[in-house]
Order: C-alpha cells, then structure tokens, then sequence
C-alpha cells in the first residue's frame, strides 16, 4: 500500500507538471499571436499614413506651379494690354466695364472707367456714316444717327459678329476726338457669351489731317478760278494800255496792274506757305 501511494503520488506530480507546462506554452503562443495581430495594422496605418502626406506634398508642389504660371500669364497679358498704344475695353456680359488698359483710359478721357456702362463712358456719340453700315434699331428711322452705345449693345445682347465703326466722340472735359473701333464678342468655353472687346484707335490727327487735305483742294480750285481771272484782268489792262496813247489813262492802267499782280502774289504766296488752311480761307473768304 506504501508502494501505491508513492506510484500514485508521483504520476499525479508528474501529470501536473505536464499539464501545467502545457498551459505555459499555450499562453505563450497565445501571447505571440496577439502581438503580431496588433502590430499588423499599425504598420499598414502608418504605410498609409506617408503615402497620404506624399501625395498631398506633390499636389501641393503641382497647385503652386499651376497659380505660379495662372500669376505669369495673367502679368503677361496685363503688361501687353498696358504697353499696347490702342485702347482696349472689355464689358461684362451685365453690360458694365470689366478691364480697360491705359490707353483707353487715356484715349477717352476717364481716370478710372471699372464698372462704368457704354452709356455713361459714350453718351450720345454718333457712328459715322464712312464707316460700317449701322444696324436699323425698331425706335429709330433709317436716317437717324446711330448712337455708338447701340452698336456696343446689338454685339452684347443679340451676340452679333465683329463690328468695325468709326464715331465722333467728345471726352468728358469737352476736347473731341474721332475714333475707330472694333466692337467683337467675347466667347465663353460652353459657346455662351462672356462680354464684349472693344478696341479703340485714336484717329483725330488723322482726320484733322484729311479735312485739311479736302479744305485745301477746295481752296486750290477757288484760288485757280481767281488766278484766271486775274490773269484775264491783267491781260485787259495789259490790251488797254498797249492801244492808249493817253499819259494819264496808261499811269492809272499800269497802277492797276500793279495792284493786280501784287494781290495775286499775296493770295498765291500766302496759299504755298500757309500752315493752316483753315486760317486761309478764313481770310480768303474775308477779302
């Protein structure tokens, strides 16, 4: 009985031990297992996590190349409109102005003409019957003057093609200018219409220039009818004297001849030296 009671004690130490070694090694699988389950994710978490933040530095990096190029061309265009002797004007589609370069500005006699209308800027400048022919609107008779404003207004609300007029027009402090310009709608990417351009040329000198040249033809053939009729009174007198044998009458035909031949050298030196023929025929028309 000694004998079974130490067989039995030591198959139930030996058991124990077995099964408490057993326990150990489960638990420290078990421990393994769930450190590598929690490290898992965070490393995938943390791959993502830099993928992210590379991916927003490079859109950062391509955002600040795109506005830095939108920044150069929009100084680009902002330094042709500047430098460019034409005036350029842009109105919205809302009809106000939306861009003018300092040559318009200067051109029509405005400091500042952002969000101004045709209206206030043009008022009642008339289009030139020289130029392009005027659209007939339905308050007005063929024969009334088409104002500049409605040209503007036909490209803006109706979307007509390009327009080229020419117009008198006076600037706000009173001095009055002759313009050309060039009315052409401003397309939006969708076909709709964004505004309207007008480019502007300044062409008073050209036309004070071009009066002067018609003024001086009529004053040139006014002055050869005159140059011929002196030339015949002259000749008379000349006939007169060369048939009289009177002293008296020949001294008063030669002083008339005289007097001829000098008013005839001031008209003619006076219309070949004469700067302004405005001026001339002034004081033609005096004498």
């Amino acid at each position: 009985m000694l004998c079974c009671a130490v067989a039995a004690f030591l198959l139930g130490f030996y058991l124990i031990r077995r099964l408490r070694k057993k326990i150990t090694e489960e638990s420290d699988l078990s421990d393994g297992a769930g450190h590598s389950i929690d490290s898992l994710p965070l490393h995938l978490y943390n791959t993502v996590i830099q993928q992210l933040k590379q991916q927003k530095h490079e859109l950062q990096v391509q955002s600040q190349a795109e506005q830095q190029r939108a920044r150069t061309t929009e100084n680009f265009s902002q330094i042709v409109l500047s430098n460019l002797s034409c005036g350029v004007l842009v109105f919205g589609s809302n009809g106000l102005v939306k861009t003018a370069n300092p040559a318009a500005k200067s051109i029509l006699g405005f400091a500042s003409t952002t969000g101004m209308s045709a209206e206030n800027i043009f008022r009642a400048a008339a289009v030139h019957s020289s130029g392009t022919t005027p659209a007939v609107f339905p308050d007005e008779t063929p024969d009334a003057p088409v104002r500049l404003v409605d040209e503007i207004h036909t490209v803006l609300r109706e979307g007509s093609k390009r327009r080229q007029i020419e117009a008198d027009y006076e600037c706000p402090a009173g001095e009055k200018r002759y313009l050309r310009m060039t009315i052409s709608r401003v397309p939006a990417a969708d076909g709709g219409l964004l505004g309207v351009a007008c480019v502007i040329n300044d062409l008073s000198e050209l036309e004070r220039i071009r009066q002067q040249r018609e003024l001086h033809g009529e004053i040139s053939a006014e002055m050869a009818l005159q140059l011929r009729s002196s030339l015949t009174t002259i000749s008379g007198f000349a006939q007169q004297l060369a048939n009289n044998r009177d002293p008296e009458l020949a001294k008063d035909l030669a002083t008339d001849i005289a007097q001829e031949a000098a008013q005839l050298d001031r008209t003619i030196g006076g219309f070949l030296t004469a700067k302004d023929p405005a001026n001339l025929a002034k004081g033609h028309a005096a004498k």
